[in-house]
């Protein structure tokens, strides 16, 4: 599990991301040292597992130039409620309030990149610039996890998919907002004579079990539960295990 980045989750994500890099390529060079003594290097196969916010830092460590040399080894993917593009069309008025708090007092610059307000240009936002590169295009398995009962991450955004109010958007941001979905998707496509496998898996929770408590009403609950609960991970590793082999 990484932990470069434990406490220092409000600043960069691009920050947060080159963090990342550099403990992976520490990581993978430090068994290739072990390996290189006391045995032969078979094949490398780098997989993720990210959680919410920590989805776009991967996909920022991925982006960093320092990765290059490692992407051939990039196997399988997993996002658990990722908001990857952003919060663009939130539904969830009472966390949306809270997001403006912190972007207003607190001037907290990951909120502003999670809600593209880091750049007067749409175009030069860091959600935007990180749609464009090529990071899921990599993965040989792509698997997103998601949940509708989530109510911190956008049900669209964690699918990566189109939702009803940016089909009805005209504006610049609509349009920038179906670029980078577009953007997306088309690396998930990517090479269609490789073998890819992608899914989108739902997680229905039980929610008479949360209760009517402040998680509950703000739809924290379901997005934690992922945390409580690995077995929504695990049943992914049981039931496709080539995809972690």
């Amino acid at each position: 599990m990484s932990e470069v980045n434990e406490d220092k989750t409000s600043g960069d994500f691009k920050e947060m991301g080159h963090r990342l890099a550099q403990e992976v390529i520490s990581f993978v060079k430090s068994k290739m040292d072990k390996v290189t003594k006391y045995g032969i290097l078979g094949d490398i196969k780098l997989s993720f597992v990210g959680h919410s916010m920590g989805n776009l830092i991967i996909r920022a460590a991925i982006a960093d130039s320092s990765m290059e040399p490692y992407l051939r080894h990039l196997h399988t993917y997993v996002s658990v409620s990722g908001p990857h593009l952003g919060y663009i069309y939130s539904s969830n008025s009472l966390f949306n309030s809270g997001m403006w708090f912190l972007k207003k007092l607190k001037g907290t610059q990951c909120i502003h990149q999670l809600t593209c307000t880091d750049d007067p240009d749409l175009q030069k936002t860091f959600l935007y610039k990180l749609c464009k590169k090529k990071t899921l295009e990599h993965f040989r398995n792509v698997i997103l996890i998601s949940s509708p009962q989530d109510g911190y991450v956008p049900y669209h955004s964690a699918r990566i998919e189109s939702c009803q109010a940016a089909s009805h958007d005209t504006s610049k941001k609509g349009k920038m907002f179906l670029e980078m979905l577009n953007a997306c998707l088309d690396q998930i496509r990517a090479n269609p004579s490789e073998r890819r496998v992608f899914m989108r898996c739902d997680v229905n929770f039980d929610a008479t079990a949360h209760g009517k408590n402040l998680n509950s009403f703000i739809g924290r609950a379901a997005h934690i539960e992922f945390l409580d609960s690995d077995i929504f991970a695990r049943f992914i590793m049981w039931s496709f295990p080539d995809l972690f082999r």
